[in-house]
């Protein structure tokens, strides 16, 4: 591996093969320090693309062929390169995408755990036996692989959603042609090499790193049998419909508006704190970051006040200074369209609550909390409408669990939401009424562990959701066999 100091050569992995890009050269820089270069190389080209599907395509039999222990031994073992590497890798995504030093090594971790969990598939029913109305019958369902996938991840996890996608369609037997985001491409190759370290087939996953229309054009390759897609609503639903027109399934994972509501009833220390951990963890980069908070007028002042304390003490800046919270922004686009989100709140009507302290220069914004009309106007301001993906919390008071709920599914999206209560039987009534993918009860909206469902409702989500056994419903596709001696 390249030492630490030096550029990472950004290279396509094509069939088994490192291979120089044949497209226009692309650089990865510091998200807290441009002028820093942390990879370079050349960008795939469309003839490499079509390449990358065509050694999918070939490999596609053989792989399904193998036993899925044997698949899931490879996971295993690139789980143990992942651990092994943690810290490097760690440090190496918070320099290249902006989250702290200990928040860049618990993504790697917990792609580790991901692939682990998935390697577990191969002691875990392969299908379901059902009984048949006619003697001397059975009904068996079993799965098949889809085939040549295409996986196509952000910039704001760069090993963690690459993680959760890739590790099932390899162990249900599918082939992979994967494009990370051209922002953060280090962590496709750490991954990908430990992957290949492990004893993956040549063709059986394939890297083609570049801009987003290398991704456009993966829907009208003749070789896809299938796409997960986790991005914006805009270039999701693109795809979706291009998926629909070819008869292709696709899963998409788009936006979220995730609300933090909290009751008069609440445990105010506990929700500040979750509240503050949602919002701005990340840099508020998470499609489950909560980025509206509603809050009931009997306890607004009181908790408002907490919140603001705790990001008093909350520290901005160099992401692998252990000191700080939270780091940059990704890129310099990033930081300005936050702020300029922010001026167009304010211009909405929106009231700057607080601001915390932030370095001037770079991609740098330091903790935004706007104070929202609680009127129509509120409802209508673009901070409360629009997903900024930074640190910037919305807030907006309410009166009793009515208003406050009402509030909540005032979105078009439905990813996750958090509510802070100490009536059970409200958190019931949360459960059967809001139209979310996840619902936390008294902890922050962000978090996705890999045993279980991950998606959203409403213009969040398409397809089955990612994850746990649900993920099996998207890799595979089931053939039942009537069985009769």
């Amino acid at each position: 591996m390249e030492a630490a100091s030096a550029p990472v050569a950004l290279r396509q992995y094509l069939n088994g093969n490192w291979l120089e890009g044949e497209g226009r050269k692309i650089t990865s820089v510091a998200a807290a320090d441009e002028s820093r270069v942390l990879a370079a190389g050349a960008a795939a080209s469309e003839g490499q693309v079509d390449a990358a599907f065509a050694a999918a395509h070939q490999a596609k039999k053989s792989w399904a062929a193998v036993p899925m222990a044997t698949r899931a031994a490879i996971l295993a073992t690139a789980a143990g390169y992942l651990k092994e590497h943690a810290e490097q890798f760690g440090e190496e995504l918070a320099a290249e995408e902006g989250k702290t030093r200990a928040e860049g090594i618990g993504e790697v971790l917990r792609a580790a755990q991901i692939f682990t969990y998935y390697a577990g598939e191969s002691d875990r029913a392969a299908g379901t036996v059902f009984q048949s109305p006619r003697h001397g019958e059975q009904i068996l369902v079993t799965h098949k692989p889809l085939g040549v996938v295409g996986i196509i991840t952000p910039f704001n996890f760069p090993i963690g959603i690459p993680a959760w996608k890739i590790a099932p369609a390899l162990v249900f037997g599918n082939t992979v042609v994967f494009k990370p985001a051209s922002l953060v491409p280090i962590l496709a190759l750490r991954l990908v090499q430990a992957l290949e370290y492990s004893g993956l087939p040549a063709g059986v996953l394939n890297l083609v790193i570049g801009p987003g229309a290398l991704g456009d054009g993966f829907l009208s390759n003749s070789y896809v049998n299938g796409l997960s897609f986790t991005g914006s609503t805009a270039v999701g639903r693109r795809l979706c419909a291009s998926g629909a027109a070819r008869g292709i399934p696709v899963q998409a994972e788009m936006g979220g508006k995730n609300a933090s509501v909290v009751l008069a009833d609440a445990d105010l220390d506990l929700a500040s704190e979750q509240v503050l951990f949602g919002a701005f963890r990340s840099t508020g980069q998470k499609c489950t970051a909560t980025s509206r908070l509603i809050l009931d007028e009997a306890i607004a002042e009181e908790f408002l006040a907490k919140l603001t304390t705790r990001l008093e003490q909350w520290k901005t800046g160099n992401p692998l200074d252990p000191e700080m919270h939270m780091g940059p922004l990704v890129d310099a686009k990033a930081a300005a369209s936050a702020r300029e989100g922010i001026e167009r709140a304010v211009a909405e009507g929106a009231t700057l609550r607080f601001q915390g302290a932030a370095p001037e220069s770079g991609n740098f914004l330091a903790p935004t909390i706007l104070d929202l009309p609680s009127d129509a106007t509120g409802r209508d301001n673009c901070a409360w409408r629009e997903e900024f993906f930074a640190p910037i919390l919305a807030v907006r008071t309410v009166k009793g669990i009515e208003q406050a709920f009402e509030a909540a599914e005032d979105s078009d999206f439905g990813l996750s939401l958090a509510l802070f209560t100490s009536n059970l039987s409200t958190a019931i009534q949360a459960q059967q009424t809001l139209d979310v993918g996840i619902l936390h009860v008294n902890s922050e909206s962000a978090g996705a562990d890999p045993h279980v469902p991950f998606g959203g409702a409403k213009a969040s989500g398409y397809g089955p959701k990612e994850q746990g056994a649900a993920a099996r419903e998207f890799y595979t596709h089931t053939t039942t066999t009537y069985l009769r001696g």
